[in-house]
Order: structure tokens, then C-alpha cells, then sequence
């Protein structure tokens, strides 16, 4: 009994587990055959599942004890036969019928058959002599059948003891299509014998003057063939001189096609091969199973589809005439790598894959090897949209295999090495996988087993894990590695763009470029052609990579405002960057960002001039996210960050410069791409003024103030629009500036405070993006002193104040400072704005100065139409006539205390102080005024508050501003429009 549970431990330790069954049947193996049962598991190691191999050898010694001891008992042959009976239930019930094929299973580490051998072999199976078999009974095709699965069971006892089968799988699939390829040379062979006599359908000389090819299309033509799978074909066939008709040659064709077919997977007393699928062909099911070579190409030319041309990238003659044959390959060649460059090409492969995906059973979807999401399909899908688009101009990525085109794709710098080395071990791991469950039984399927013991034989026979769980583990982590790399490349908006190129864009001449360039919109296409030469001359890969992108972004540049300094821009980010590798595989992998960042360069030199500064802010453009402006909470935390880690006034102040710039560079470049709304823009200028002027205050403050003078307190207010939180690119910060003694002498109080302004001034100023703190509301304006205490301005506003100046304080919000000292000018400036009795007198003078305004502040010779600010139906109108109904009306109507003047505009709106159609006429003007200012700072760098009159910056404007192409007329008549409707509502709300 101990012997028993001794030998059930070692059956255990080999694999097997139903350990009493395998007992029994391994002690009848070893009867039947007489041989020691120690010789007969001493391979059983090997086998995926040792239960299953013992089974089948059983069955077989059964019927020919001779023919399974021969091999069992030659210690290097029993290893392949554990092996491939372990694997493979199918070769099982081969042998069965079979036996003495055993004979010629050979030991490990045989080399695989070469194209030519498996050729001959079958050739030799059906007796072919010079094309015809030596009989053309279905006894050849029986003989056919055995041979070649014969030859198909050395490719698997040489895959299954590979040393490493993921590396072995380009190998064994390309051996697998040549057995294909060799099958159908032998069945054509039988099929011709079978015409002639046989059947004695047509006399031995027409058909041997029949010319007769068999293209291999899908993974046949590529040499990337599964063990059993469809084999896709087309059949050309015709006369091969002149002793027989077209007609005639074409309907012999037809019928050696037919014979074919059946040859292989017709029903006969061997299991069929494989299904020969010739639903490729022209026209499908619906069309001739065998054309001629010019007949295909008048289909091609008139009425194929996208998907046929993608199908044609895979052709191989593989059969029949090579003549013939590789005259059709060479024809459709051309033809194929023009495809991409028809209309929607991109579109339609993208679509196809989607409806592949959609036509898989629920049950299915889970379970697909091949055609589920992240499966083998998404990466032949994706290798073959980038070959056919970039193939186009590139010879170099047009080849037929998969792996081979991925080598291609990653040398010519259209993939990353990181995707290209995942996509490479993934589809090897797929292929491993489906090359196993398919040998399990010898038939055709691409489903992973749902049974665990189906999973622990498919982790052994792949090798691939240890266990079932471990095998499934791996195959839904490659799913998600191949799903997401998939999607990225797949749906790159940059395939759609190489694809719609005109041909002569394609690649860049310098005898076409200069014409090419101006053609397309570049003023100084002499200056672009020397920025091209710079990007694409060389051989480093950041080189090539840049010569791949060039053609597509030119025509993106052109599509811009100043495709010239958007070339030039990026040149100088290109070099300021470097060879970081992940710029320019974001700018070929990312979905857009290669189009965003043509698109901001050539409609802003405002972000230009910043991202040669910052060059790694390209980065966002990967993903809108990162575009969005962050929190004041998150800019406070980072200033507070520098504030702490800085020794030295100097690098802090520089750090914060630098967070204000960066900050407003991400800003900028989301308003271009339209990623934030107007009022988010401008609450993201303000949080980005306020977190610098809080983080300057503190680190001025600590350098002026003597630790023995710190009870000096000092805050900043906002006015105007940055009080507003309204503010725009280019405006200026209006401030004001207050502080409190604290118990220190007054005079020596004072001196602090201006210290502090001073140091504000100095370590704010900033030549990339100016921070122009303006007092110029303070009290007397600028004839007044600078900085105040709180009891001046008290007593200033208690009996100097002028009308001008409480209006001011409308918009007046505490930035920055002590916070006791900012409640209390709050509460100052609150009885000032708000007063309990309405000055008319006031009101009247606000009123009389507005007038004033109008015609003494515009600038001199601008048009007062084109004033955006100061100009009838401009900022002003609208924000003047919002301040006046808060002086006269917000004592009473608390909603009307808002700095803002939308929200000013609604309050007014609710308590009928204005109508709602007023309203919406002015809210349009002042929301158009302000983003045609901060439109106009983008597109030239340069801040002003007049329209202009050049018709190219107006269409520069119009594009930030969504209009289309050459709008100049439409933006300047919108601001017209727009400006003319709030003119007569302001004059009748404000004038009265």
C-alpha cells in the first residue's frame, strides 16, 4: 500500500491528477506494450497533460502495440510523443487512425521542415510529375491529408519543446504557412489529374495551357499561419498561350479552383484540413471564384473598397503558376499602398475593426483571443492602418508580416520602442495561446478555455504560467496592454492627417518646396525651408521621427494664423528640448496633441514666446486635464512651498515669477484650445495675481520690516478689473496699497510701507509677462501719496472724497495682507460705496465725467467705434452703467454688492432696475470686448485695447475666437453689431 501511495505521489510530481486512473492505464500501457513502466513516464514531464497523453497512447497500442513501443521505448522520441499527446487530443485520434505514422515522429530539437521540403513531401505524397498527381482518386487526397499531418506534427513537437515558444512563434507560424502553401500545390496537383482523367472534364493539354495561381491572403499570404485556421485565398487563373481561349482557360480555372478546395477540406474518409476561404475575392461570395490577372485589377481600380486594399496587403503567390502568380502580386502592390489616400480611408478601417468587435457573440467577448477588445485583431488592425498610411510614402514599412512591420514601423520612428516592445511580446503571447487551445483538438478556435482544467493543461503547454489562474491572470493583463495601446494608436488623429495629405506633400523636394510652402500660406517659405532642414536633417531618431511628422504639421501650420513663426517656434522648442524622448512620442502617439501644439504656435506668439521659456508645457497637450487651470488652494500650496524652500529674496521672488509665468502660459494655452470659458479664464488670471502678490508680500515684508517693527501691518486691495476678478491677458493689476502702525512711530511706519511697495514693484517686474501694479485709483489718483495708513485714507474719504473715488471703490476686493487691517478697509470702503442717502449731486458728476472720458482719454487718431474699452458700446459703457446703479441702489439692495459686473448686471436685472433685453445686449458687448482684448494679447504678445484695422490680425482674432477661416469682415462686424446695440441701451439707461 505505501509502494502505491509512493507511486501516486510521483504520478502527482509528474502532472497527472487523477492519480487511480492513470495508475491503472499506465500498468496497462505498460503491459500491452511490454516495456518497464519506469521507460514509459520517464518523458510523461513534458506532456501539458500527462492523463490525456496516457489515454491516447493506450488507445493507440490498443490497435498497434508494435508501432507505440517503437517510439515509447527510443528515450529522445518518447519525449516528443508525451508532448505532442499531451497537448494535443486531436493528434491523438490521428495515430489512432494512423499508427504507423508514429514511425515518423521526430526526436526533439529536429529542426522545422523548410518550404521546400514540406513541398516536396506532399508533392511526393500524391506521386506529382511536372504538376500533375499520378492519380487523381480521392486515395490522393486520403494520402495528401496524412502527409501533411505528418509534416504539421514535427512543427509541433518543435514548437512544444522549444526552449522559449514565445520566441519560437514567429518560426513555427511561418512554417505553418508554408505547409499551407505546400497542401495546396499537392491538391492542385490531384485536381489537375482529376479534370483530365478522372473525370475527363476537359483534355490534359488545356488544362496543363491553363495558367492557374493561388494568392495566400490574411495570415497565409503573411507567413503567420495558426495551426488550424481559415486559409484565406484568390484565384487567378488564364490562358497560358495561345492554344486555348481566355474563356476557356477561365472556367478550367474555375474548376481546378473547385477541385482544390475539396482536396483540402472536402469530406473524406481523413478529416479535412482546414476551410479554403475564397470570400476575399472581387465582389465576394457574390463574385467568380477565378478571374483573370486584368479582370482583378479593373475591380480594384473601379469598384473595390477600403477593407480589400487592406486585405491586399498580406497577398503572397503561394500556389500554382509563379509567374502568374507573382505577376498579381506585383500589380496590386502599387495599388494597396495608394489606398490610404482615399477619401475616408482612415474612417473606414477604424469603423470595420468596430463592427468585427460588435459581431462577437456576449458569451464570446470575454473568451477571444483573436477578435475580442485587446485581442490579436487590435494588433494587426493597428500595424496595418500605420503600414497603409505610412506606406504611402514610405517604402520601408511595407511588408507583409506582423512582427516584420513592427521592426519597421519602430526603425522609421512612426511607433515608441515601449509600445513597439509590447505590442511585439504581446501578439507573440496571443499567438502562443491560440496556437495551444487550437491543437488541443485539432480544429478551429480562438477561445480561451472557462474550465480550470482546461486552464492548468493550456498554462503547461504554453508555458506560460504555472498555473490555470496564473494563465489567465497574464491574458487579461495583456488585453489590457494591448487594448490600451490600441486605442491610442489606432484612433491618432495623425493617421487621418497623413492620409488626407495631397501626394505631392507627402514628402518634401527642395526643387517643389519653396513653391509647395508659399502655396500653402507661408510668407517666407525660403526662412521655413531652412527650419525644415534644421528638424529633419540627420539620422538620430528624434530626427526621423521629425521627418515623419513634418508634412502633416506644415499643413497644420498653414492651416493657422502665422504658419511661419509657428514653424520657427517650434523649431526652438524642439532644440530647447532636446532628445526627451517622450516630446516627440507624445506629439506621434498622443490623440491631438501634435495639432494642438500647431495649432497654439501658429495662432499665439503669447504662448510661443513663453514655450521656448517652458518647453516641457507641451506635455499638457497630451491631455486636456492637465490644460485646465489649477485652484488657488493648489497654487497657494505650491507658493507657500517656495516661500519655505528659498533663502534668498532674490530666488524666491524669481520662483514665484516663474510659477506666475508658467501658470499663465497653461492658461493661455487652454483658452486657445478652448478648454475654459470666459469666466473661468478670467478667475484664472485673477487667482494666479492674487497667489503671486500674497507669496511677493510675505517674502518682501520679512526682508524690509525688522523683526522689531513687525507689528507694522500692510495689505493690498484689488481694484478696477483685477477687483472685478475680471481680468484679461495684458491687464494691468489695479491696487491699493494701506498699512497700520501698529504702535510704531507713524513717520517710521510709512517708510516700511513705501520700502514694501518698492520691493513689490521690484521683484514683480517681469519682461516675459509684466505685472504692472497700478495705484492709480488711490485717493488724489496719482498726485497722492502711494501708500497710506488706514485713518488717512479714513479721513480722506471722510472729507476730500470725490465722486470718481467711491465709484472706484466699487470694484475695490482684499488680496493680500493682515487680514484684521483688510476687514477693516473693507468695512471703510463699504460706507463709502454704499452710502445710505443717494448723492445726486454725484451722480451727476459720475455722469458728466463719463462724457468727459469719451472724448478727452481715446487715444489720439483711433476710432472711437474701434475702442474696445473706451469706445461707445465698450467695456466702460457697460461697467460705468453697472456702478452707477450700485451708488444709487446698493445701500437697499445688498445683491447689487458685488464687484463683478455680470453679477452687478444680474442683480440689476432681478430687481427691474434694468430689462432683461438691455441686460443681454450689454452682457454680449462686455463678454465680446473682453475676449477680443485677451484674443488680440494672444495673437501678437502685445496688449491693446483698439480693434485692429490689418485684416490678418483680424482673422487671427476671429480664428481664437472659433470664427472660420478669413473672418476679418465677420469679427469686425460682430464688434460693430454688438457694440452699436449696447450704445443705444447704455445711453438710455445711464443718460436717462
Amino acid at each position: 500500500m505505501a509502494d502505491r501511495a509512493t507511486g501516486l505521489t510521483a504520478l502527482a510530481r509528474l502532472g497527472f491528477t487523477a492519480l487511480g486512473e492513470a495508475d491503472a492505464r499506465l500498468e496497462e500501457l505498460a503491459t500491452v506494450l511490454d516495456l518497464p513502466r519506469p521507460l514509459l513516464t520517464d518523458g510523461a514531464g513534458v506532456a501539458a497533460d500527462p492523463d490525456g497523453a496516457v489515454d491516447g497512447m493506450l488507445r493507440v497500442a490498443r490497435r498497434d502495440a508494435d508501432a507505440v513501443r517503437a517510439v515509447l521505448a527510443d528515450e529522445a522520441r518518447a519525449r516528443s510523443a508525451w508532448a505532442l499527446f499531451g497537448a494535443s487530443r486531436g493528434f491523438a485520434d490521428f495515430y489512432l487512425r494512423h499508427p504507423d505514422e508514429l514511425s515518423r515522429l521526430p526526436a526533439p530539437g529536429a529542426p522545422l521542415p523548410t518550404a521546400d521540403e514540406l513541398r516536396d513531401q506532399l508533392q511526393e505524397a500524391v506521386g506529382a510529375v511536372d504538376g500533375f498527381a499520378a492519380d487523381g482518386s480521392e486515395e490522393s487526397w486520403v494520402a495528401l491529408r496524412v502527409r501533411y499531418r505528418r509534416m504539421l506534427a514535427s512543427i509541433a513537437v518543435h514548437d512544444l519543446l522549444a526552449d522559449d515558444p514565445v520566441a519560437a512563434l514567429k518560426d513555427v507560424a511561418a512554417a505553418l504557412a508554408d505547409a499551407a502553401g505546400a497542401a495546396l500545390e499537392a491538391s492542385l496537383s490531384v485536381a489537375r489529374t482529376r479534370l483530365s482523367t478522372t473525370l475527363a472534364m476537359f483534355p490534359q493539354a488545356d488544362v496543363a495551357a491553363t495558367a492557374f495561381a493561388i494568392i495566400g491572403m490574411g495570415k497565409c499570404g503573411a507567413r503567420e499561419l495558426n495551426y488550424v485556421s481559415d486559409v484565406d485565398v484568390i484565384f487567378v487563373g488564364g490562358p497560358s498561350d495561345d492554344s486555348i481561349a481566355e474563356a476557356r482557360a477561365v472556367d478550367v480555372a474555375t474548376r481546378l479552383a473547385v477541385q482544390t478546395m475539396a482536396g483540402i477540406s472536402g469530406i473524406e474518409t481523413e478529416p479535412a484540413l482546414w476551410d479554403v476561404d475564397a470570400n476575399l475575392r472581387p465582389e465576394g461570395k457574390q463574385g467568380a471564384l477565378v478571374r483573370t490577372l486584368e479582370s482583378h485589377l479593373s475591380y480594384y481600380d473601379r469598384w473595390a473598397h477600403s477593407w480589400e486594399f487592406q486585405a491586399l496587403l498580406k497577398a503572397r503567390y503561394i500556389a500554382g503558376d509563379a509567374e502568374l502568380g507573382e505577376r498579381y502580386v506585383d500589380a496590386v502592390r502599387e495599388r494597396v499602398w495608394s489606398s490610404a489616400a482615399r477619401e475616408n480611408f482612415v474612417d473606414s478601417v477604424q469603423h470595420m475593426r468596430e463592427r468585427v468587435t460588435e459581431h462577437i457573440p456576449p458569451d464570446e467577448v470575454p473568451l477571444q483571443i483573436k477578435l475580442g477588445p485587446g485581442g490579436i485583431r487590435d494588433i494587426e488592425f493597428t500595424v496595418q492602418l500605420l503600414q497603409l498610411v505610412h506606406g504611402l510614402s514610405d517604402d520601408a514599412v511595407r511588408v507583409r508580416g506582423t512582427l516584420d512591420a513592427l521592426d519597421a514601423l519602430v526603425a522609421e520612428g512612426y511607433i515608441g520602442r515601449a509600445d513597439t516592445a509590447v505590442f511585439d511580446r504581446d501578439y507573440r503571447l496571443l499567438r502562443v495561446l491560440e496556437h495551444r487551445v487550437q491543437l488541443r483538438e485539432l480544429r478551429r478556435t480562438h477561445l480561451m478555455p472557462d474550465r480550470p482544467e482546461e486552464l492548468r493543461v493550456l498554462a503547461r503547454a504554453s508555458r506560460l504560467a504555472d498555473t490555470g489562474d496564473g494563465v489567465w491572470e497574464l491574458w487579461e493583463q495583456v488585453k489590457r496592454e494591448v487594448r490600451d495601446i490600441h486605442v491610442r494608436l489606432f484612433y491618432r488623429p495623425l493617421l487621418s492627417a497623413v492620409a488626407a495629405l495631397p501626394e505631392e506633400e507627402r514628402a518634401l523636394s527642395p526643387e517643389q518646396a519653396l513653391d509647395r510652402l508659399s502655396a500653402i500660406g507661408f510668407t517666407d517659405p525660403a526662412g521655413a525651408l531652412r527650419h525644415i532642414g534644421a528638424l529633419t536633417t540627420g539620422i538620430s531618431r528624434k530626427v526621423v521621427i521629425q521627418r515623419h511628422l513634418m508634412p502633416v504639421m506644415l499643413r497644420w501650420f498653414a492651416d493657422g494664423v502665422d504658419p511661419d513663426y509657428g514653424l520657427l517656434a517650434f523649431r526652438r522648442i524642439s532644440e530647447r528640448l532636446g532628445d526627451t524622448p517622450w516630446f516627440l512620442r507624445m506629439l506621434r502617439d498622443s490623440s491631438g496633441a501634435a495639432e494642438s501644439l500647431t495649432r497654439v504656435l501658429s495662432g499665439s506668439r503669447y504662448i510661443g514666446e513663453l514655450m521656448e521659456w517652458i518647453p516641457e508645457s507641451v506635455a499638457w497637450l497630451d491631455d486636456d486635464a492637465t490644460l485646465r487651470p489649477r485652484s488657488a488652494a493648489a497654487l497657494a500650496q505650491e507658493a507657500r512651498a517656495i516661500h519655505t524652500r528659498h533663502t534668498s529674496v532674490a530666488s524666491a521672488a524669481r520662483a514665484v515669477r516663474g510659477l506666475r509665468r508658467r501658470e499663465l502660459l497653461r492658461t493661455a494655452m487652454a483658452a486657445v484650445l478652448g478648454v475654459v470659458t470666459l469666466e473661468e479664464l478670467a478667475t484664472s488670471l485673477t487667482d494666479i495675481t492674487d497667489v503671486t502678490l500674497r507669496t511677493l508680500l510675505e517674502i518682501v515684508y520679512r526682508d524690509v520690516v525688522p523683526e522689531a517693527d513687525r507689528a507694522l501691518e500692510f495689505a493690498i486691495i484689488a481694484m478696477g478689473r483685477y477687483g472685478g476678478a475680471e481680468l484679461g491677458f495684458g491687464s494691468d493689476a489695479d491696487v491699493l496699497f494701506v498699512q497700520r502702525a501698529g504702535g510704531l512711530d507713524p513717520e517710521r511706519a510709512q517708510a516700511h510701507a513705501r520700502a514694501i511697495v518698492a520691493g513689490l514693484r521690484e521683484h514683480s517686474e517681469d519682461n516675459r509677462t509684466p505685472l504692472e501694479l497700478d495705484a492709480d485709483l488711490r485717493p488724489e489718483g496719482r498726485n497722492g501719496p502711494l501708500v497710506r495708513s488706514l485713518d488717512a485714507y479714513r479721513e480722506y474719504y471722510r472729507r476730500w472724497s470725490l465722486s470718481w473715488e467711491a465709484q472706484a471703490l466699487l470694484r475695490a476686493r482684499p488680496v493680500a495682507g493682515s487680514p484684521s487691517l483688510l476687514d477693516d478697509f473693507m468695512s471703510l470702503a463699504d460706507d463709502v460705496r454704499y452710502p445710505a442717502q443717494v448723492d445726486e449731486t454725484g451722480l451727476r458728476e459720475i455722469r458728466r465725467i463719463k462724457a468727459r472720458v469719451e472724448s478727452e482719454r481715446l487715444p489720439q487718431g483711433a476710432a472711437p467705434e474701434r475702442h474696445l474699452k473706451l469706445g461707445p458700446g465698450g467695456l466702460s459703457d457697460v461697467e460705468w452703467l453697472v456702478q452707477l446703479l450700485q451708488l444709487e441702489h446698493a445701500a437697499r439692495l445688498p445683491a447689487l454688492r458685488t464687484t463683478s459686473t455680470l453679477g452687478g448686471m444680474d442683480a440689476a436685472v432681478d430687481a427691474g432696475l434694468v430689462p432683461e433685453a438691455a441686460a443681454d445686449r450689454l452682457r454680449q458687448a462686455w463678454r465680446l470686448a473682453s475676449r477680443l482684448r485677451s484674443a488680440h494679447t494672444l495673437l501678437s504678445g502685445r496688449t491693446s485695447d483698439v480693434l485692429p484695422a490689418d485684416r490678418r490680425d483680424l482673422d487671427g482674432i476671429g480664428r481664437l475666437l472659433e470664427f472660420p477661416p478669413r473672418s476679418a469682415t465677420a469679427v469686425e462686424e460682430a464688434w460693430m453689431r454688438a457694440s452699436r446695440r449696447a450704445r443705444r441701451v447704455f445711453e438710455k439707461l445711464f443718460y436717462g
